[in-house]
């Protein structure tokens, strides 16, 4: 394709001479073999170019979603922590106005002092019930507003200005729940937009006694939301929920009527969409009705009250602009070496990245800082303890950054009875080791969906850490995989500091240390596994604290937390908060005055294997054979008979349990050999669990996705409706590799008829 356009434009050639002069070079061809390999050589890298090209292509897409949804989730949570602050705000004054209400005149003060707690709230008023206070009128709406640095508070109910006639007024008394309004702007000169928390307020006698609105500028959001695209024509918008538009780029970086244009496609139900690979966020592709380019509107639409939607767009030929110069240079290489006989190409183009510091007024940058602490604490768990129903895992971890922003990080969740922690530190310090921090996480987050191998996870971050890791950043990792009901814990550590275990003893969790994530792209990662015994502490932590520095630059070292350690537990202070409450104290009692100097990151899992009490223990033994199903089928129903099991779950398991072993007989064992199936009934009385065991090839069914039922039979891939309907039936699937055997717990809870 690109072989003959460069031919036919550089060379010139009249159409009447083609012919001779394709003749000419077939003959040439012939009579040198060179000539002839340059040709198929040429026409080789050609098709490489080709395929290059639309791999590369579904590279920047994928990149470009994975970058749009991370700058909605940060523009989400941007407005969320406005609005939470204005909840709060509220939630904090209301024992103010109704410790006052004895008092009328007290409420021109008390609504004063409202809306002076917040710097976003701009008006507020109390908006109370006719005849509250008979003396004031039968309308009495104290307000307070902002003007020129100061407030001015006015009684503003009047028979013409009725605010019982307002239809938020009428839903918050009607419902007495508090709600947000739709963006609006007051007044017909302002071109500020506003949006009104309402709060219903009752009295000691629970009779509702007014109606406390809070007025919040959203004036801020169009700069917020349009700081830091991705590309350059890139831009952020904010509408209602019924589409309207709300916040937007500047007129300077995009016109209006481009603005309105995209906002008509956002709302045109006919513009194809789709949901992105994760399912949370929508994306249209259309073409721009100004510039007739292709653009791409990513959106999310906000959860509850408010409804509004977040919307960032991107087009076409920025998004694909580095795809369109590599394809140019390939063009161009592959033209030099067609005319360019046995000349070997030995330069490169070097790409230097220049630095420009931008003169930002620092007022700005210390709050944007602040914005950028609380997004980056709110990815990390902040709900302790986080599994207030389980009694046997008890997590608490702290992080304390050196800067406004830092580069540790912590996760754990449970998925399949599994607990997936990890603990993390960044190379260098603020805003870059933040951003590495925030992709880490996430990375970590998606990547544990489907894989449960540590070491397999920690390669499949190294790479991505590695591709164009052109500020050489690395990571300290560790990453763990607790089985809940084993106690069997897998791990991986990438250049970490080693966990410290805390039970009969105090000791070092041995591991392989391996290399930080971002060094070496195809690094093999090493995984331990250890059996945990019960009673058990994991004390995870950065080098934040070994490294903690007193007035005289003496180290805090790892001798010495060894020796809190083992004090903790002599004192069996080895429960997760309490542990991590004394290291940081013994920290803070060391470092004195001194400036913290890195990131201060801690984590602790206390482990206590839950003794289970079983009513009822059965096992049947099965052969590879599909014929032996209805003794498995004739096993559950006397299983499920005699726990009085609910008919209606009793089927759902018994179908559960039946799928997953006709899958152990249909891929375990090889052809023509017989094994055995093991399958374990037993029940505590409120859940009942089956283990299926086999001495088959290793085999993961939770690595497996299930199927998309959403999808028409023809076009759904084959396989996953087999763990679909598993996964469905079930509360839990929990798989384990032990002693050479494959052992698949299925769990639910059920009730009794």
């Amino acid at each position: 394709m690109y072989f003959t356009h460069f031919i036919v434009s550089l060379c010139a050639i009249p159409i009447v001479n083609m012919k001779e002069w394709i003749g000419k070079l077939l003959k040439m061809a012939r009579s040198n073999i060179s000539l002839t390999l340059i040709i198929i050589a040429a026409l080789m890298v050609e098709l490489v170019s080709i395929v290059q090209y639309n791999y590369v292509r579904d590279l920047l897409r994928n990149k470009l979603e994975q970058r749009a949804e991370m700058e909605l989730v940060a523009k989400g949570e941007i407005i969320d922590n406005m609005l939470d602050d204005a909840e709060a705000t509220m939630a904090e004054h209301v024992w103010d106005i109704q410790a006052n209400l004895g008092n009328p005149d007290a409420m021109f003060g008390v609504t004063e002092r409202l809306i002076m707690a917040n710097p976003h709230v701009v008006g507020g008023c109390i908006a109370f019930v006719p005849d509250y206070y008979p003396e004031k009128g039968r309308l009495f709406e104290p307000y307070a507003y902002k003007v020129d640095g100061t407030v001015k508070v006015e009684q503003i109910a009047t028979e013409q200005h009725n605010y019982t006639d307002h239809p938020a007024y009428q839903k918050v008394v009607a419902t007495r729940k508090e709600f947000w309004s739709d963006p609006y702007i007051y007044g017909d000169k302002s071109e500020e937009y506003l949006t009104t928390y309402s709060f219903p307020l009752v009295d000691k006698k629970d009779r509702m006694a007014a109606v406390v609105g809070l007025d919040i500028n959203l004036s801020w959001l169009g700069d917020t939301l349009n700081a830091e695209m991705a590309h350059p024509s890139s831009f952020g918008l904010m509408l209602t929920g019924k589409g309207k538009l709300v916040a937007g780029p500047s007129a300077r970086h995009v016109k209006q009527n481009d603005v309105n244009s995209i906002v008509k496609v956002i709302n045109d139900s006919t513009v194809e969409r789709r949901r992105t690979p994760n399912g949370k966020y929508w994306v249209k592709e259309f073409i721009d009705p100004e510039d007739h380019e292709k653009a791409y509107v990513y959106f999310l639409q906000m959860d509850g009250n408010p409804y509004w939607q977040i919307a960032i767009v991107n087009y076409d030929s920025e998004v694909y602009e580095p795809l369109y110069r590599m394809r140019s240079r390939n063009m161009f290489m592959i033209l030099a070496g067609l005319f360019v006989m046995f000349f070997i190409i030995n330069r490169f183009a070097r790409n230097e990245k220049r630095l420009h510091q931008a003169n930002i007024d620092q007022a700005r940058i210390g709050s944007e800082l602040r914005i950028a602490k609380t997004i980056q604490m709110e990815m990390l768990p902040k709900t302790f303890p986080p599994y207030p129903d389980r009694n046997d895992i008890d997590i608490y971890g702290s992080l304390v950054p050196a800067k406004e922003v830092g580069g540790d990080l912590f996760d754990f969740f449970i998925r399949n009875e599994k607990l997936f922690f990890c603990i993390g530190d960044v190379s260098g310090k603020g805003v870059p080791s933040a951003m590495v921090m925030s992709v880490i996480r996430t990375l970590f987050r998606m990547v544990t969906r489907s894989e449960s191998d540590p070491a397999l996870i920690m390669k499949m971050l190294n790479r991505e850490l590695c591709r164009n890791n052109e500020t050489n950043m690395f990571v300290t990792f560790f990453i763990g995989i607790l089985d809940l009901p084993t106690g069997h814990l897998y791990y991986c550590n990438a250049g970490h500091d080693n966990p410290v275990l805390i039970g009969e003893q105090t000791e070092k969790l041995e591991a392989k240390a391996n290399l930080p994530l971002g060094v070496f792209d195809n690094y093999e990662y090493q995984m331990h596994d250890s059996m945990l015994p019960t009673d058990t502490t994991i004390f995870l932590y950065t080098d934040g604290l070994t490294e903690a520095k007193n007035p005289h630059r003496q180290q805090f070292t790892r001798k010495r937390m060894m020796k809190v350690l083992e004090r903790c537990r002599q004192r069996k202070l080895v429960a997760a908060q309490p542990l991590v409450g004394e290291i940081a104290r013994q920290v803070h009692l060391f470092a004195k005055d001194a400036e913290q100097s890195d990131d201060l990151t801690l984590l602790a899992i206390r482990y206590q294997r839950k003794k289970e009490t079983y009513v009822l223990e059965d096992t049947i033994t099965l052969k590879n054979n599909v014929g032996q199903i209805d003794l498995l089928s004739d096993f559950s129903k006397t299983v499920f008979s005699r726990l009085k099991m609910n008919r209606k779950e009793a089927n759902g398991m018994r179908l559960a349990v039946e799928e997953a072993v006709v899958n152990v007989i249909s891929y375990a064992y090889p052809e023509d050999e017989t094994g055995d199936i093991v399958v374990q009934a037993k029940s505590d009385g409120r859940q009942v669990q089956f283990v299926i065991i086999d001495s088959g090839a290793a085999f993961d069914p939770t690595k497996i996705q299930s199927a998309n039922t959403t999808m028409a039979a023809e076009e759904r891939p084959i396989g996953g409706l087999g763990l679909f309907l598993v996964r469905k039936m079930v509360d839990s699937i929990n798989y384990e590799r032990v002693e050479g055997k494959n052992v698949l717990t299925l769990r639910k809870k059920y009730q009794t008829e």
